[in-house]
């Protein structure tokens, strides 16, 4: 008898529906997988054959050939035991098949025959409704994450025999609901806000024209100068995620299977901060098993890389080309997957070793040459990919102890929402393109018109720092954030001259 069960395969952070044919013959014995299954993908049958034992279903002692359609793509994973599992108890006949031709499966079998969740339920849930399925039936703590996708009922069920006997009308699943998204000032309520930081004000000025535009950052100063404050409360003014950035960054979170339990669509941008011990891979992505690295967990929110310099220099180097093109290709030898990588990178370091160069009150103790040598750890290629750079000074006693009210989150982020409206409607009939860090030459030529004092400026500029032409570009890109937090049409000189203010890194000066 033959009989096929749906089912998918990640291929980035979407899926591919899989064909689960399984055909019972009478010569032979034994339970055949092809169709280019990976270890844990063959290891089912193992799995399949206990969990039958131990929920009262039997395994027929005649062949059985299970094909994973289509045959080229490499199936991962142990998502496929419940498809399988099914496939093999319509084919034998214990199980009605009415239901499989409009039924996506995905779920692990232990070998009790309990079902354990597995990562990517999101993108499968929206193969199968993309497909016309009716249905998708997984195990119940993945049912929360399947329920977000409109359209199609989702089944979270226990164990097999509580499958078996849906499919078989015996029993009655009601469908999963989708969980209640945060409301809007749920999803703002942090346990962070600038209104915490005293002082700063150039460095909250600067982090307010990062969100406003989703351009790079880099922090330069002593320790215990608050950098790592600062940049843990930008994710308290960046604008609400919508309706599509959320469902993107859920995929990419579900493939990474960083959801828990019960988890609906993401509303909150992410906030991401790796370890300076951080590997390659996990920072871009990848493995033997391809899944998403750290920028892409940052998708659509903030990457903050505290302790820039301590970085291995091979890993701050694979930053590069994501911080251009917004997102990850990950090439190997047997598989070639795309991540979106859509982040603000957020970075912090000490101007030196000892961390005390150019500090007001205390005297640097690094040896000559040191300070070059520190900074020249962090190339000049991914410096000109950071648009501002930001020197955080030490507050002095007075003004760690002075009683006064700081400017809340709230207050900043609707200054971020206008400027970010802005640019929406600048960029309506350019997809792909949301905020001004993401203008190409043409669109700069377009939206960055300088008048004869701008030009000038930036012209001076461009001969005294010796800027390059991407530094060049980044400036333009500041300068109309600036002007967009203004509401100004044009890009005027004092525009220009704020921005530069954010280049101090570019002037030979430093460190020497």
């Amino acid at each position: 008898m033959f009989v096929r069960t749906f089912s998918g395969a990640i291929v980035g952070i979407d899926a591919v529906r899989v064909t689960v044919e399984v055909n019972r013959d009478g010569g032979g014995l034994g339970l055949f997988l092809v169709g280019l299954p990976d270890n844990a993908v063959r290891e089912s049958e193992q799995r399949i054959r206990a969990a039958f034992g131990n929920a009262g279903l039997r395994m027929t002692m005649k062949k059985i050939v299970v094909n994973l359609a289509p045959a080229d793509l490499r199936k991962e994973g142990a998502a496929f035991d419940l498809p399988i599992a099914v496939g093999i108890l319509a084919a034998t006949e214990q199980v009605a098949d009415d239901m499989l031709g409009e039924t996506m499966l995905a779920g692990e079998l232990s070998l009790d025959g309990t079902l354990r969740p597995v990562r990517g339920v999101l993108p499968l849930a929206v193969r199968a409704r993309q497909d016309g399925l009716r249905r998708i039936v997984v195990p119940a703590e993945n049912a929360a994450e399947a329920a977000v996708v409109e359209g199609l009922e989702t089944i979270g069920a226990h164990t097999l025999r509580e499958v078996v006997d849906f499919l078989g009308g015996e029993r009655t699943i009601p469908p999963t609901q989708p969980p209640a998204s945060a409301s809007a000032e749920a999803a703002d309520r942090y346990a962070e806000d600038f209104a915490d930081v005293k002082g700063q004000a150039r460095a909250k000025r600067a982090l307010e024209i990062a969100a406003a535009g989703g351009h790079n950052v880099l922090m330069i100063g002593a320790p215990g100068s608050g950098k790592t404050m600062l940049a843990r409360r930008l994710p308290t003014i960046l604008p609400p995620l919508t309706v599509a950035e959320a469902l993107e960054t859920t995929k990419i979170h579900s493939v990474a299977g960083k959801l828990g339990v019960a988890a609906g669509l993401l509303s909150r941008r992410p906030f991401r901060a790796p370890h300076h011990t951080t590997s390659q891979a996990a920072l871009i992505g990848g493995g033997q098993s391809p899944r998403p690295g750290e920028v892409s967990l940052a998708h659509n929110g903030v990457l903050f890389l505290d302790e820039l310099p301590e970085f291995g220099r091979s890993v701050l180097e694979v930053l590069r080309q994501p911080m251009e093109d917004k997102r990850v290709t990950v090439s190997r030898a047997r598989y070639s997957v795309e991540y979106p990588a859509n982040f603000a990178l957020i970075a912090s370091m000490n101007p030196c070793p000892c961390g005390y160069y150019n500090h007001p009150d205390k005297e640097c103790t690094c040896p000559p040459g040191s300070v070059q040598r520190y900074m020249g750890r962090i190339s000049g290629p991914l410096m000109d990919r950071i648009d501002l750079h930001i020197e955080v000074t030490p507050l002095s006693p007075a003004e760690l102890t002075a009683e006064r009210v700081e400017e809340p989150s709230a207050a900043i982020r609707e200054r971020v929402i206008r400027a970010r409206e802005v640019q929406r409607e600048r960029f309506r009939e350019m997809p792909g393109v949301h905020t001004n860090a993401m203008m190409n030459t043409r669109m700069l030529r377009a939206c960055c018109r300088l008048d004869a004092d701008a030009l000038g400026l930036l012209e001076r500029a461009m001969e005294r720092l010796g800027l390059s032409a991407r530094a060049y570009d980044r400036i333009l890109k500041v300068a109309r954030t600036i002007a967009d937090l203004e509401g100004s049409e044009g890009v005027a000189a004092a525009h220009v001259g704020e921005a530069i203010g954010y280049r101090s890194l570019d002037r030979e000066s430093w460190g020497r």
